[in-house]
């Protein structure tokens, strides 16, 4: 496997991680929080993770995917949070080529072919 894996929770976890990451690719796959029981209060991103995951192995050698988990609803709600200011997000899940304006929001992330595209074009 020529790319790893970091997972983080909120904003200042993401950016941080980011940061330390800097000059690799950088792929983030944004999503709500989980219960207890695993599942993202969120309904498409339990239907975004695994197609998103089963196209990794398609991520340039040396990138960084970052799991990120943006928050509870309510935070997740709030059009103030760092997500939507910092990072433009308009939904979850959003799952972008950091630093540069490609990005899948919501539904498109349903679309394996859309996922593997963005890992792989420059």
């Amino acid at each position: 496997m020529g790319w790893e894996e970091k997972q983080v929770r909120g904003y200042g976890e993401f950016a941080d991680t980011a940061q330390r990451c800097h000059g690799r690719p950088i792929f983030a796959l944004f999503c709500g929080d989980k219960d207890a029981t695993g599942r993202s209060w969120c309904p498409d991103c339990v239907t975004a993770e695994p197609i998103v995951r089963k196209e990794l192995h398609n991520m340039p050698d040396g990138s960084v995917f970052i799991y990120c988990l943006v928050g509870d609803r309510a935070y997740w709600k709030d059009p103030n949070n760092e997500f939507r200011k910092n990072l433009k997000l308009t939904g979850v899940p959003t799952l972008l080529k950091y630093g540069t304006p490609q990005k899948l929001v919501e539904e498109e992330c349903f679309k394996a072919e859309l996922v593997r595209m963005l890992f792989t074009e420059d």
